[in-house]
């Protein structure tokens, strides 16, 4: 019944010309303290609540859960769950990938040995990236960032890059020429 009340909610806020409208929903009190906070990062109209929207907008589009996806420039893997325990590893229930002139669904083995090659590849990457920036020489930093402070510098950045760059150059999805990186 909460849909057809939400439902029922929707429309009186539409039909009356208001912007928002009220949600009900019951949740298992073990569940609570994770989903709200959740909810409450989804809810504001801004550049972060769309963001939020966005990395989740791919959700309802998918029969089972996402365990993981790999995104490359024009080819994807996605692996679906939930997991499944067989004799202490954990598989899969499948995957998908999806690239120029291929959608092919994956069984549970093959999703997960693709899975776990992209995953080493990802670690390559980064350890590579980590020694070619010393980063194993500079002191190990804190996790959590200053919010405000963070991204005002890196929208200087981001501004200082920009202009570096000519405005004729086409958009590149990588920086990876310049200094700033």
């Amino acid at each position: 019944m909460p849909s057809i009340r939400n439902t029922v909610d929707r429309l009186a806020a539409w039909l009356a010309g208001r912007s928002y409208v009220t949600l009900r929903f019951t949740v298992h009190q073990r569940l609570a303290p994770v989903v709200e906070p959740l909810i409450e990062r989804l809810l504001p109209f801004d550049d972060d609540g769309e963001t939020y929207r966005c990395s989740i907008s791919q959700w309802t589009l998918n029969e089972r859960p996402v365990l993981h996806t790999h995104r490359g420039i024009v080819s994807t893997l996605r692996v679906d769950g939930p997991l499944q325990n067989a004799g202490g590893i954990c598989l899969p229930l499948g995957g998908l990938i999806e690239a120029p002139h291929v959608t092919a669904h994956l069984d549970p083995i093959a999703a997960r040995r693709l899975d776990s090659r992209l995953q080493d590849a990802i670690d390559r990457v980064i350890e590579e990236w980590i020694a070619e920036h010393g980063l194993h020489d500079q002191p190990r930093q804190r996790r959590e960032i200053d919010r405000p402070e963070a991204d005002r510098e890196a929208k200087a950045m981001i501004t200082a890059w920009v202009s570096d760059t000519t405005a004729d150059a086409p958009c590149e999805a990588d920086p990876e020429g310049s200094d700033h990186a």
